[in-house]
């Protein structure tokens, strides 16, 4: 066995290496394994045999990363056992020097012919291979894939550009959200099948007018929010979306205008009640500035003010 797994990662390697786990584990069908080559969120704690301090860790770490096997996750038998695993699940791998730093180690943490003990525990993994695969090939061969593996692809990216944007990285969502985007403009060949793309534009959109308000870039906020409309004209999210736009632009009537209009699809939205107050209290700072600068100007002219 120990042949086996020192093959060269390959496709057809991995494509072997899934139906082996598959026969030793009995479990096709039943658990939702990490895919080949996906972005998964781990806990790991990597140990000399017989120590009780970690060589390497990330459990000091609040929110970790998302890392990739075969690119960030390179220990052959820490792929291996990462392969077995399910969302959610804790596990502790053993692993022999040929499948963890070999023959000569890696000076100075780890010793010649070292075994090592690994846990680490799966808090959440992101398969983006179909994805990756599907932005390496020309633009005709995309425009051949079927609707529904685009629609799919589409929506990998999206839930990466969600992971991004909970971790703050908001430039990196955005561009995941746009990359998603950009494959959506096809010509559907039923009615049924715009309505597909549409809904999956419409996610898209949404979170990109999102992102840019945390950016603060009202402008794009606001156009990402219309083309939603266009979409949807009555979505409370999109018209609360272009309210919050104009009101950073301090375009008040707009803002009251989107505001409304959301209110009246969702009278009892708290997000979309609060920004009505913020709306009057800044509209109302803007009259009371407005009259003390008229105040000013013409002091000498109206004594009353």
């Amino acid at each position: 066995m120990e042949g086996y797994f020192d093959l060269e990662n390959s496709r057809i390697y991995r494509s072997h290496l899934r139906s082996q786990l598959i026969d030793w584990f009995g479990l096709e069908g039943t658990l939702t394994f990490i895919q080949f080559h996906p972005f998964a969120m781990l806990k790991f704690s990597g140990y000399l045999e017989h120590q009780d301090k970690p060589f390497c860790t990330n459990c000091y770490s609040k929110s970790p990363g998302l890392m990739k096997l075969g690119k960030d996750i390179t220990l052959l038998g820490l792929e291996v056992g990462l392969l077995t695993m399910k969302k959610g699940e804790l596990s502790r791998f053993v692993f022999a020097p040929g499948y963890a730093y070999g023959q000569l180690g890696c000076p100075p943490l780890i010793p010649p012919s070292a075994t090592v003990i690994f846990e680490v525990e799966v808090l959440d993994f992101l398969d983006t291979a179909a994805s990756d695969a599907f932005f390496e090939l020309t633009a005709e061969q995309q425009a051949a894939f079927p609707l529904q593996e685009v629609l799919e692809v589409a929506d990998t990216e999206r839930q990466f550009g969600n992971y991004l944007y909970r971790k703050r990285r908001l430039d990196d969502a955005k561009d995941r959200y746009k990359k998603a985007l950009s494959i959506l403009g096809l010509r559907p060949s039923s009615e049924s099948e715009q309505r597909q793309i549409n809904a999956s534009k419409l996610l898209l959109l949404l979170n990109l007018s999102l992102t840019y308000l945390k950016l603060e870039r009202p402008t794009q906020a606001l156009a990402y929010g219309e083309k939603a409309l266009e979409i949807d004209q009555r979505n409370a999210k999109a018209l609360f979306r272009c309210g919050q736009a104009c009101l950073c632009m301090t375009e008040y009537e707009k803002a009251r205008d989107f505001l409304v209009r959301a209110q009246r699809i969702q009278p009892f939205n708290h997000d979309i009640n609060n920004e009505l107050k913020k709306l009057a209290s800044c509209y109302r700072d803007y009259m009371n500035k407005e009259k003390e600068m008229c105040c000013r100007m013409f002091a000498s002219l109206n004594t009353s003010c």
